[in-house]
This record gives C-alpha cells, sequence and structure tokens, in this order.
C-alpha cells in the first residue's frame, strides 16, 4: 500500500480577517510561530514567504513545495521476488548436505574415507571466503537480479554435473560438481537481508529477512531427509549407484526449473522505494558508497567486528554439526542412517520456526541486541543440554534435544543479517551479510575438521564439549556489543525532519499573512 505524507494542505478561502487566519494558523494548530528563522533553517524547507509576500497565489505547486514527497510504496510482487529466491537458496543448500548425511554410504561407494566425504561439504565453505569479495562488489556495482541470475546458472549447471558421477570411481567428478555447486553460494547467502531492505517496509524488513534465511535452511532439512530415503545402504554396487543416479537427476532437474523462473521473473528493484531508509539511500550519490570504503568503514566499526566473530562461531558450530551428525549418530546408534537424517530434519525444522519468530519479534521490538544475546545463550544451553544426552541410548530424547538446540542455534540466523544491517547502516546490506558469512566459513571449516579429529580420537562427547567451549565465547562477545540501531535512527529522522519541518513551514506562512487584510487568505485543512 502506498505511505502519503500526513500534514496539512493550505487552499484560498474568502476569510477577510487577518487575526482569523493567524488563530487558524497558530493558536488553534498548537503552532509556536514566536521561533526565529534561523532556528527553522536547518531542517531543510523551501522559501520562506515575508511579510511583503503576495498570498493570493497559493497553488497546488506551492502544496508541493511546502510537503516535498518522499513517497513509498509496497508491492504485492514483493513476496514472489521473496518466493522465488527462498526456493533457489532452498535448492543449493540440498546440494550441500546430500553427501555427508548419508556419508557412511558414500565412503563405501567411491571407497574414500570420512575427511574426503567431510570435504565434499567443506568445499562450500572454503570457496566461499576467496569469492565473497568479487561478489560482493558485482552486487553493489550490477545489481540484485545479476547476482541471482548467475548463482541460479551455476547451481544448476554444477547439478548436471554431478548426474554423470554415480560410478564408483568418478569421485574427482562429484568433488568438481560441488565445487561449481559451491560457487552458486556466494551468490546466495548475502541476499535475504539486501532483498528485505530492497523491497519491503520498516515494519517487516525482519520477517522478510527470516523468510529469506528460511529458503536455506528448509534446503538443509530436504537435505537431510531425502538423501536417507533416496539412496538405501543396500550392499549392491549398481543397485547402490542406481539410486543415487535418481537423487542426482531430480535435484538437477528442480534447479533447472528455479533456474528458469529467475531469469523470467525475478527483478533488481521495485518502481518506488519501500521505506525512508531505501528513499534516502536511493538518493545518496555512488561516490559516497564506494566498494572499498564501505568495506574499510565496516571493519573500523567495533561493534560489527564483535558481531562477526560472534556469528562466525555460532554458524560455524552450526555448520560443524550439520556436516557431522551422521557420524555423530551412527557412532552412539549403528545402523539408523534414517533417523540421523530424521534429527537433521528435526534440528532445521525447529530453527525454520525459531527464525521466523525472531523475525516477527524483531519486527515487533525492534530489541536486536537482547534478542541476539538472548537467542545466543539460549544456544549454549541447548547445545550443552545435547552433549549430555546424546549417549544416554534414547532416540526420543536425543530428537527433543536436537530440536531444542535447532530451535535457538539455527534460529539466529536471520537475527545476526538484521543486527548487522542495524550496526552498519548505511552501508550495503550484501558487503555486511557478506563479510559474516565469510566469517561464518571460516569458522566452519575450523570447527568441521577439528570437531572431526577429535570424534575420531575422543568419541563424539568431547567433540562436542569442543563447541561448546567456542558457544560459550560467542555469548560474552555478543554481550559486549554496542546497540547503535543506525537503520532505525534513519527512519525515526526522517519522519522528525518532515514533520518539524512542515510545523516551521507553516509558522512562516502565518507570519507572512499579518500584513495582508481583505484578500484571499490561506486556510489550513486536514487532508
Amino acid at each position: 500500500m502506498q505511505q502519503k505524507p500526513q500534514g496539512k494542505r493550505f487552499h484560498r478561502s474568502n476569510m477577510s480577517s487577518q487575526d482569523e487566519s493567524h488563530q487558524d494558523l497558530c493558536d488553534d494548530g498548537g503552532l509556536d510561530c514566536s521561533q526565529t528563522r534561523k532556528q527553522r533553517t536547518g531542517f531543510g524547507e523551501y522559501s520562506q514567504l515575508d511579510n511583503n509576500s503576495d498570498t493570493s497565489e497559493i497553488t497546488d505547486m506551492d502544496t508541493v513545495l511546502i510537503f516535498p514527497r518522499m513517497e513509498t510504496k509496497l508491492y504485492k510482487r514483493r513476496w514472489l521476488m521473496l518466493f522465488i529466491f527462498s526456493a533457489y537458496s532452498m535448492s543449493n543448500a540440498f546440494m550441500w548436505l546430500q553427501y555427508s548425511i548419508i556419508g557412511n554410504i558414500f565412503m563405501r561407494f567411491y571407497n574414500i574415507d570420512s575427511l574426503a566425504i567431510d570435504w565434499l561439504s567443506m568445499i562450500f565453505f572454503l570457496t566461499y571466503i576467496p569469492l565473497i569479495l568479487p561478489v560482493m562488489w558485482v552486487l553493489d556495482n550490477r545489481g540484485i537480479r545479476d547476482v541471482v541470475v548467475v548463482g541460479a546458472a551455476f547451481n544448476c549447471i554444477g547439478a548436471w554435473i554431478k548426474t554423470g558421477t554415480a560410478h564408483p570411481g568418478m569421485f574427482a567428478m562429484t568433488l568438481f560438481g560441488q565445487f561449481v555447486c559451491s560457487i552458486a553460494t556466494v551468490f546466495i547467502l548475502g541476499i535475504p537481508s539486501r532483498l528485505a531492505s530492497l523491497w519491503f517496509g520498516q515494519h517487516e524488513v525482519s520477517t522478510a529477512c527470516a523468510v529469506g534465511v528460511l529458503g536455506n535452511q528448509m534446503g538443509i532439512a530436504i537435505g537431510f531427509l531425502l538423501p536417507p530415503i533416496l539412496v538405501p545402504n543396500v550392499d549392491d554396487v549398481d543397485e547402490l549407484a542406481y539410486y543415487i543416479r535418481i537423487m542426482f537427476y531430480t535435484s538437477a532437474g528442480v534447479a533447472t526449473l528455479i533456474f528458469i523462473l529467475v531469469v523470467i521473473v525475478f527483478q533488481e528493484k521495485p518502481e518506488l522505494p519501500p521505506s525512508q531508509s531505501q528513499v534516502q539511500a536511493r538518493s545518496t550519490p555512488p561516490e559516497e558508497n564506494s566498494y572499498m570504503s564501505s568495506i574499510l568503514r565496516l571493519l573500523r566499526n567495533k561493534s560489527f567486528m564483535l558481531l562477526m566473530v560472534s556469528y562466525g562461531l555460532n554458524v560455524g558450530c552450526f555448520y560443524s554439526i550439520s556436516t557431522l551428525l551422521n557420524r555423530m549418530i551412527i557412532d552412539q546408534y549403528p545402523g539408523e542412517e534414517v533417523n540421523a537424517g530424521r534429527i537433521g530434519l528435526t534440528i532445521v525444522v525447529a530453527g525454520m520456526a525459531g527464525s521466523l519468530i525472531c523475525g516477527i519479534w524483531l519486527d515487533k521490538t525492534k530489541t536486536y541486541k537482547q534478542t541476539a544475546l538472548a537467542v545466543y545463550v539460549l544456544s549454549l544451553i541447548g547445545m550443552v543440554i545435547y552433549t549430555f544426552t546424546l549417549n544416554l541410548g534414547y532416540l526420543w530424547v536425543v530428537f527433543v534435544t536436537a530440536g531444542t538446540l535447532g530451535f535457538f542455534m539455527t534460529g539466529y540466523l536471520p537475527l545476526g543479517f538484521e543486527f548487522a544491517v542495524e550496526l552498519t547502516y548505511p552501508e550495503s546490506e550484501g558487503t555486511s551479510s557478506g563479510l559474516l558469512n565469510c566469517s561464518a566459513q571460516i569458522f566452519g571449516i575450523i570447527f568441521t575438521i577439528s570437531q572431526g579429529k577429535i570424534i575420531d580420537r575422543w568419541g563424539t562427547f568431547a567433540g562436542n564439549i569442543f563447541l561448546c567451549i567456542f558457544l560459550l565465547i560467542g555469548s560474552i562477545l555478543t554481550g559486549l556489543i554496542k546497540s547503535d540501531l543506525r537503520r532505525q535512527k534513519a527512519n525515526l529522522q526522517q519522519a522528525e525532519v518532515r514533520t518539524v519541518s512542515v510545523t516551521y513551514r507553516l509558522c512562516d506562512i502565518g507570519e507572512g499573512l499579518r500584513g495582508h487584510s481583505n484578500r484571499p487568505l490561506a486556510t489550513a485543512i486536514l487532508t
């Protein structure tokens, strides 16, 4: 819906008394016309009327000058853009986990060790680190549509490469296919906050970002659920190859359909901005937001740097748990590949609910730091409970504790994105999100390799305690972040400046009318 400026518009009427007009403009309106003109010029108002001004010719054009239009509009198609992006993100996230959740099956099929299986997931983390800077440059200079189209193309190409690798001697080629798909991830992870800012209003931007992250989580959930069902643990290699081929062709077909939708339907941004912060962003000269200067400003922002490290620790733990979940469950509950996938599904579905609730909560309360700290501490508590109950021998307990962990740990993802945008406004949302994800990928590699080695030597319990320590560190760092909500301040200041500017402009007109009588005067009526 379209948001119209609120205030008063002036039209001519046949009042003949100077006192009556001044009463309308100042006394009845509650306006203080005693302030000096010097005080008023700081609000960007237009040229003022003086005592010699002729007010008999106030026209519609004058009303435009009194109320400079800052028009915003919300388009219904914003939800279509969000849905298409979420579907694209879902497809790519499925590619990430389709090997590791049935890692024991692929180890036997390709005759490789567990570290090689882990690299089929970690290649996504490794690719992201060197490519994020050039991709952020493309996002800032070419726009969101070009980034999404290129990413969807890489996702589609990588999926089709893997369709020819359902053979025991094709591990190198399947790793190459994963590498191509991992390039697409670089074009995905920084998009949700940027898409939400470009298309959604002030009171729904956090919810939209959460829905964008939800698509990625949905893909992870499907990646946990479907591979153990599509590829059963059978002894015959030819039969196993047949099942693997079905999984690869299915994912390639879905990726192709999504690529076509992106090319045909996905748009850059709406004709009119959705919020006052976007009005300001569009009016900012490009030279003031150069790519390198933006990155340098972010790296000098202490609050953002604390958030970047704490976000990386939290999401890095999630990446490690997701990659190694099959090994953790099989170690404690042998032969439970399907239930390992279901536990992963429980983690992500609970996290999807957490993400959505966090997004709605932020839109309602704007309590970014308090919510981030609470969710982080609860993630730590959930990880401790999961660690101490994994080896009890009851799968239903693992489902409950894993779901609790996922609700908070995965629910933190959109919260971190939106908090970063608030701390760094008016810097590009893609740049801040990209740096957050770069931190997450670095810690993801470190934690996955380290926890895997710890599990191999000392067992699952020690590996999970390792993650608990870093979640505690992340909680402390989150508590040290200074809550400087710059985007919220920009939206509020825009509204306040316009209100005060209009008030002062009315006073100027009232003062200008004092020397005029027996002529048409301007009276204020509410629009």
